[in-house]
Protein backbone atom coordinates (compact mmCIF):
# COMPACT_ATOMS: atom_id res chain seq x y z
CA UNK A 1 0.00 0.00 0.00
CA UNK A 2 1.20 3.50 -0.83
CA UNK A 3 1.84 5.50 2.37
CA UNK A 4 1.49 9.24 2.84
CA UNK A 5 0.20 11.78 0.33
CA UNK A 6 -0.19 11.05 -3.38
CA UNK A 7 -1.32 13.70 -5.84
CA UNK A 8 -1.83 12.32 -9.34
CA UNK A 9 -2.18 14.37 -12.54
CA UNK A 10 -3.78 17.30 -10.68
CA UNK A 11 -5.39 20.08 -12.71
CA UNK A 12 -6.88 23.24 -11.18
CA UNK A 13 -8.64 25.80 -13.36
CA UNK A 14 -10.22 29.18 -12.61
CA UNK A 15 -12.79 31.14 -14.57
CA UNK A 16 -11.71 34.70 -15.42
CA UNK A 17 -13.92 37.78 -15.28
CA UNK A 18 -13.80 37.92 -19.08
CA UNK A 19 -15.35 34.50 -19.40
CA UNK A 20 -12.12 32.63 -20.08
CA UNK A 21 -10.40 29.90 -18.14
CA UNK A 22 -6.93 29.94 -16.55
CA UNK A 23 -5.10 26.72 -15.71
CA UNK A 24 -3.39 27.30 -12.35
CA UNK A 25 -2.15 23.73 -11.85
CA UNK A 26 -1.32 21.79 -14.99
CA UNK A 27 -1.11 17.98 -14.59
CA UNK A 28 1.08 17.90 -11.48
CA UNK A 29 2.11 14.74 -9.62
CA UNK A 30 3.41 14.89 -6.05
CA UNK A 31 4.20 12.29 -3.40
CA UNK A 32 5.03 12.99 0.25
CA UNK A 33 6.15 10.13 2.48
CA UNK A 34 5.13 9.94 6.16
CA UNK A 35 7.28 12.29 8.23
CA UNK A 36 8.69 14.03 5.15
CA UNK A 37 8.72 17.81 4.66
CA UNK A 38 8.31 18.88 1.03
CA UNK A 39 8.54 22.50 -0.10
CA UNK A 40 6.62 23.79 -3.11
CA UNK A 41 8.87 26.55 -4.42
CA UNK A 42 7.96 29.05 -7.11
CA UNK A 43 7.35 32.66 -8.00
CA UNK A 44 3.99 34.36 -7.61
CA UNK A 45 1.50 32.78 -10.01
CA UNK A 46 3.41 29.50 -10.29
CA UNK A 47 0.45 27.49 -8.97
CA UNK A 48 1.98 26.41 -5.67
CA UNK A 49 -0.78 27.83 -3.43
CA UNK A 50 -3.49 26.56 -5.78
CA UNK A 51 -2.00 23.07 -5.53
CA UNK A 52 -1.87 23.31 -1.74
CA UNK A 53 -5.49 24.43 -1.56
CA UNK A 54 -6.51 21.57 -3.85
CA UNK A 55 -4.77 19.10 -1.54
CA UNK A 56 -6.66 20.61 1.39
CA UNK A 57 -9.97 20.42 -0.47
CA UNK A 58 -10.40 24.19 -0.58
CA UNK A 59 -10.19 24.19 -4.40
CA UNK A 60 -11.85 21.59 -6.63
CA UNK A 61 -9.74 19.57 -9.04
CA UNK A 62 -10.75 19.81 -12.69
CA UNK A 63 -9.11 16.40 -13.05
CA UNK A 64 -6.66 14.21 -11.18
CA UNK A 65 -6.79 12.90 -7.64
CA UNK A 66 -5.58 13.33 -4.05
CA UNK A 67 -5.02 10.25 -1.91
CA UNK A 68 -3.77 9.47 1.58
CA UNK A 69 -2.30 6.04 2.34
CA UNK A 70 -3.76 4.84 -0.96
CA UNK A 71 -7.30 6.02 -0.12
CA UNK A 72 -8.78 8.54 -2.56
CA UNK A 73 -9.87 11.66 -0.63
CA UNK A 74 -10.57 13.86 -3.68
CA UNK A 75 -14.29 14.00 -2.98
CA UNK A 76 -13.98 14.30 0.82
CA UNK A 77 -14.94 17.55 2.54
CA UNK A 78 -12.12 19.61 4.03
CA UNK A 79 -12.84 18.71 7.67
CA UNK A 80 -12.95 14.97 6.89
CA UNK A 81 -9.47 14.76 5.34
CA UNK A 82 -7.56 14.96 8.61
CA UNK A 83 -5.26 17.65 7.20
CA UNK A 84 -4.25 20.82 9.05
CA UNK A 85 -3.49 24.23 7.56
CA UNK A 86 -1.40 27.22 8.56
CA UNK A 87 -1.70 30.48 6.64
CA UNK A 88 0.24 33.73 6.21
CA UNK A 89 -1.98 35.37 8.81
CA UNK A 90 -1.91 33.60 12.17
CA UNK A 91 -5.72 33.94 12.37
CA UNK A 92 -5.78 33.57 16.14
CA UNK A 93 -9.00 34.11 18.07
CA UNK A 94 -8.64 37.50 19.79
CA UNK A 95 -11.24 36.65 22.44
CA UNK A 96 -9.23 33.62 23.62
CA UNK A 97 -5.90 33.52 25.40
CA UNK A 98 -2.91 31.65 23.96
CA UNK A 99 -3.69 28.38 25.71
CA UNK A 100 -7.29 28.30 24.54
CA UNK A 101 -6.21 29.08 20.99
CA UNK A 102 -3.79 26.14 21.00
CA UNK A 103 -6.44 23.86 22.53
CA UNK A 104 -9.12 24.87 20.02
CA UNK A 105 -8.84 21.66 17.97
CA UNK A 106 -8.82 19.45 21.07
CA UNK A 107 -12.45 19.87 22.11
CA UNK A 108 -13.97 16.65 23.34
CA UNK A 109 -10.77 15.46 24.97
CA UNK A 110 -10.33 15.32 28.77
CA UNK A 111 -9.29 18.62 30.34
CA UNK A 112 -6.05 17.21 31.75
CA UNK A 113 -5.08 15.84 28.34
CA UNK A 114 -5.80 19.18 26.67
CA UNK A 115 -3.76 21.09 29.25
CA UNK A 116 -0.80 18.72 28.91
CA UNK A 117 -0.87 18.93 25.13
CA UNK A 118 -0.98 22.75 25.20
CA UNK A 119 1.93 22.91 27.64
CA UNK A 120 3.95 20.44 25.55
CA UNK A 121 3.46 22.38 22.32
CA UNK A 122 4.11 25.81 23.81
CA UNK A 123 7.38 24.43 25.16
CA UNK A 124 8.19 22.99 21.75
CA UNK A 125 7.62 26.27 19.87
CA UNK A 126 9.62 28.25 22.42
CA UNK A 127 6.75 29.89 24.32
CA UNK A 128 6.63 28.11 27.70
CA UNK A 129 4.38 29.80 30.22
CA UNK A 130 2.47 31.79 27.58
CA UNK A 131 -0.81 29.93 28.05
CA UNK A 132 -2.59 32.75 29.88
CA UNK A 133 -1.17 35.52 27.70
CA UNK A 134 -3.62 37.53 25.58
CA UNK A 135 -3.02 37.06 21.88
CA UNK A 136 -3.24 40.84 21.44
CA UNK A 137 -0.03 41.10 23.47
CA UNK A 138 1.97 38.88 21.11
CA UNK A 139 4.50 39.98 18.51
CA UNK A 140 4.09 38.81 14.94
CA UNK A 141 6.63 36.04 15.38
CA UNK A 142 5.05 34.87 18.63
CA UNK A 143 1.61 34.82 17.01
CA UNK A 144 2.88 32.59 14.20
CA UNK A 145 4.43 30.20 16.71
CA UNK A 146 1.11 30.00 18.53
CA UNK A 147 -0.60 29.34 15.20
CA UNK A 148 1.89 26.54 14.54
CA UNK A 149 1.20 25.02 17.97
CA UNK A 150 -2.55 25.21 17.31
CA UNK A 151 -2.09 23.52 13.91
CA UNK A 152 -0.07 20.70 15.48
CA UNK A 153 -2.30 20.19 18.54
CA UNK A 154 -4.81 17.74 16.98
CA UNK A 155 -1.93 15.79 15.38
CA UNK A 156 -3.02 16.15 11.74
CA UNK A 157 -1.85 13.41 9.44
CA UNK A 158 -0.69 16.13 7.03
CA UNK A 159 0.11 19.79 7.73
CA UNK A 160 -0.19 22.27 4.85
CA UNK A 161 1.65 25.57 5.31
CA UNK A 162 0.89 28.41 2.88
CA UNK A 163 3.79 30.91 3.13
CA UNK A 164 3.31 31.17 6.91
CA UNK A 165 6.28 33.50 7.43
CA UNK A 166 5.93 35.82 4.44
CA UNK A 167 4.28 38.64 6.42
CA UNK A 168 7.25 38.88 8.81
CA UNK A 169 10.45 40.85 8.33
CA UNK A 170 13.48 39.09 6.88
CA UNK A 171 15.49 38.63 10.07
CA UNK A 172 12.49 37.23 11.96
CA UNK A 173 11.66 34.87 9.06
CA UNK A 174 15.20 33.53 9.09
CA UNK A 175 15.04 32.98 12.85
CA UNK A 176 11.70 31.19 12.75
CA UNK A 177 12.41 28.98 9.75
CA UNK A 178 15.48 27.58 11.51
CA UNK A 179 13.25 26.49 14.38
CA UNK A 180 10.31 25.30 12.31
CA UNK A 181 12.00 22.23 10.82
CA UNK A 182 13.05 20.81 14.19
CA UNK A 183 9.52 21.32 15.55
CA UNK A 184 7.95 19.48 12.61
CA UNK A 185 10.47 16.67 12.88
CA UNK A 186 10.11 16.41 16.65
CA UNK A 187 6.37 15.89 16.20
CA UNK A 188 6.95 13.57 13.20
CA UNK A 189 4.66 15.77 11.14
CA UNK A 190 4.24 15.15 7.42
CA UNK A 191 4.18 18.58 5.80
CA UNK A 192 3.88 20.47 2.52
CA UNK A 193 5.33 23.98 2.76
CA UNK A 194 4.58 26.63 0.11
CA UNK A 195 7.10 29.43 -0.32
CA UNK A 196 8.65 31.76 -2.90
CA UNK A 197 11.77 32.06 -0.73
CA UNK A 198 14.60 29.72 -1.76
CA UNK A 199 16.40 30.03 1.57
CA UNK A 200 13.25 28.93 3.42
CA UNK A 201 12.70 25.99 1.11
CA UNK A 202 16.25 24.62 1.25
CA UNK A 203 16.67 25.27 4.99
CA UNK A 204 13.41 23.60 5.98
CA UNK A 205 12.53 20.88 3.50
CA UNK A 206 13.76 17.34 2.92
CA UNK A 207 12.68 17.69 -0.70
CA UNK A 208 11.90 20.66 -2.95
CA UNK A 209 9.51 20.75 -5.91
CA UNK A 210 9.90 23.76 -8.22
CA UNK A 211 6.76 25.03 -9.97
CA UNK A 212 6.34 27.55 -12.80
CA UNK A 213 3.20 28.44 -14.76
CA UNK A 214 1.32 25.60 -13.10
CA UNK A 215 3.80 22.87 -14.04
CA UNK A 216 6.30 21.00 -11.91
CA UNK A 217 9.80 21.60 -13.31
CA UNK A 218 11.83 19.69 -10.73
CA UNK A 219 11.37 17.51 -7.67
CA UNK A 220 14.39 16.24 -5.75
CA UNK A 221 16.10 16.03 -2.38
CA UNK A 222 17.06 19.54 -1.30
CA UNK A 223 20.83 19.09 -1.50
CA UNK A 224 20.63 17.24 -4.81
CA UNK A 225 18.42 19.90 -6.41
CA UNK A 226 20.62 22.73 -5.16
CA UNK A 227 23.82 21.12 -6.45
CA UNK A 228 22.40 19.61 -9.64
CA UNK A 229 19.36 21.46 -11.00
CA UNK A 230 18.01 19.40 -13.91
CA UNK A 231 17.47 22.16 -16.49
CA UNK A 232 18.74 25.62 -17.35
CA UNK A 233 15.35 27.10 -16.41
CA UNK A 234 15.52 25.61 -12.92
CA UNK A 235 19.18 26.54 -12.55
CA UNK A 236 18.44 30.15 -13.52
CA UNK A 237 15.54 30.28 -11.06
CA UNK A 238 17.89 29.08 -8.31
CA UNK A 239 20.34 31.86 -9.10
CA UNK A 240 22.85 30.16 -11.39
CA UNK A 241 24.31 32.25 -14.17
CA UNK A 242 25.87 33.33 -16.38
CA UNK A 243 25.76 30.21 -18.55
CA UNK A 244 28.80 29.45 -20.65
CA UNK A 245 29.19 27.02 -23.56
CA UNK A 246 31.46 24.02 -23.05
CA UNK A 247 34.36 25.40 -25.11
CA UNK A 248 34.49 28.71 -23.26
CA UNK A 249 34.11 26.95 -19.91
CA UNK A 250 37.02 24.66 -20.76
CA UNK A 251 39.22 27.60 -21.78
CA UNK A 252 38.43 29.23 -18.43
CA UNK A 253 39.39 26.04 -16.63
CA UNK A 254 35.88 25.23 -15.44
CA UNK A 255 35.27 21.49 -15.05
CA UNK A 256 32.24 19.41 -15.81
CA UNK A 257 31.06 20.60 -19.23
CA UNK A 258 30.38 18.06 -21.94
CA UNK A 259 30.37 19.08 -25.62
CA UNK A 260 27.10 20.78 -26.53
CA UNK A 261 26.16 21.52 -22.92
CA UNK A 262 26.31 24.64 -20.79
CA UNK A 263 28.02 25.42 -17.52
CA UNK A 264 26.20 27.68 -15.10
CA UNK A 265 28.00 29.57 -12.35
CA UNK A 266 26.31 30.13 -9.05
CA UNK A 267 26.52 30.15 -5.27
CA UNK A 268 25.91 26.40 -5.33
CA UNK A 269 29.02 25.89 -7.44
CA UNK A 270 28.90 24.81 -11.09
CA UNK A 271 26.08 23.08 -12.91
CA UNK A 272 26.63 21.44 -16.28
Amino acid sequence: MVSGLTVADAVVRYATTGGGVVTAVDHVDLAVAPGEIVALLGASGSGKSSLLRAIAGLEPLASGSVAWDGEDVTALQVHRRGFGMMFQDAQLFATMNVGRNVAYGLHGRPAAERAARVEQLLELVGLPGYGRRKVTELSGGQAQRVALARSLAPQPRLLLLDEPLSALDRSLREHLVEGLGPVLRATRTTAVYVTHDQDEAFTLADRVAVLAEGRKLADAASEELWRHPPTRQVAAFLGYGPFLDADLAARLGLPGAEPGRLVGLGTGGLVA
